[in-house]
């Protein structure tokens, strides 16, 4: 698509939520925020997936808003892109170099994925969003607009509390307990089950030889959550542990912040922590356990919508 050739449309916004799983896309009035298109595709965070394959779905679910709004693709007013993996400077490059040469939008902004949340989930538009999805991350932005971070180390130096910690922490108690080296769970006879074998050496070419990759491990987040709700012991206490080291990540960004310690709006993402009520309340539950009692607490389930507030806010400065 060549930029100078491009048709403009300042009346459209597009917000972009780009992460490790999944990239959303969506296609909305200017004025009002209703959204006329949306678009999915798989992972854009390009330190995760690289560079070409982030910028293939980003496409693609940019080029399905439009088409599921019955609409030509155009350039839009304003758009708003937050993507997991872009914090450094040569992710911000990349993107920013790649949106003019696609003619994306009149204006762009490009942060990373977390700063979506507060605009879609605290009262206004400050406080602490928490990532607990296939990753971890925790993000804070003071009233003066000054933010900070913890977490965010990704799956081999860190993401203590995500789906894929909490799903390879169940997987190797379950391979204890197959060895008789550790406790007995309920969790051995459920991955069994979802591997569809009777014999647990069969984890080992499942996880090695890729059937099981980081995405599949972190799918199996909520049988250990349920088994903790349901009353297992192994199962409660890894969950517990993970839960608060989560939080521990929280308030250490908290506090780097400076922000208060009471009546802190939260806002919360990723498919663990806003799909399980339980783990969500362990959570507030190990926030308020290191000294910070939250006031608003609003999981957000849709963090592109954010990225649609964020992109009108960029067309009504300069209008």
């Amino acid at each position: 698509m060549t930029p100078s050739r491009t048709p403009t449309r300042p009346d459209l916004v597009l917000g972009i939520d780009g992460g490790a799983t999944h990239t959303v896309a969506l296609l909305a009035d200017a004025a009002t925020g209703a959204v006329a298109g949306r678009g999915t595709a798989g992972p854009s965070n390009i330190q995760a997936v690289g560079v070409e394959a982030a910028l293939r779905e980003l496409d693609g679910a940019i080029a399905e808003a439009f088409a599921t709004a019955g609409a030509p693709r155009v350039k839009v007013g304003a758009a708003c892109l937050g993507l997991a993996g872009v914090d450094l400077n040569e992710g911000l490059d990349i993107i920013h170099g790649w949106a003019a040469e696609v003619s994306l939008a009149e204006k762009l902004s490009v942060a990373n994925d977390a700063t979506l949340l507060f605009a879609a989930g605290t009262p206004d538009g400050w406080g602490l969003a928490v990532i607990a999805g296939t990753g971890s991350i925790a993000f804070t932005l003071d009233r003066a607009g000054k933010d900070g971070r913890a977490g965010g180390w990704g799956y081999l130096l860190g993401d203590e509390g995500s789906a894929f910690m909490v799903g390879l922490s169940g997987l190797r108690a379950a391979c204890r307990a197959a060895d008789r080296a550790g406790p007995a769970t309920q969790l051995l006879g459920a991955f069994l089950a979802r591997l569809g074998t009777t014999d647990p050496r069969d984890f080992i070419p499942a996880v090695y030889r890729g059937a099981w990759d980081r995405t599949v491990i972190a799918g199996l987040a909520p049988v250990v959550v349920e088994a903790a709700e349901a009353g297992d012991t192994v199962a409660h206490k890894l969950v517990v542990h993970q839960v608060t080291e989560l939080a521990r990540t929280a308030v250490t960004a908290v506090d780097a912040g400076n922000l208060p310690r009471l009546g802190l709006p939260i806002a919360v993402a990723g498919g663990l922590i806003v799909g399980s009520e339980f783990y969500r309340r362990l959570f507030v539950e190990a926030v308020r356990g290191f000294g910070v009692h939250p006031g608003v607490v609003q999981p957000v389930e849709d963090p592109a919508i954010g990225a649609v507030v964020l992109a009108q806010k960029m067309v009504r400065a300069t209008s």
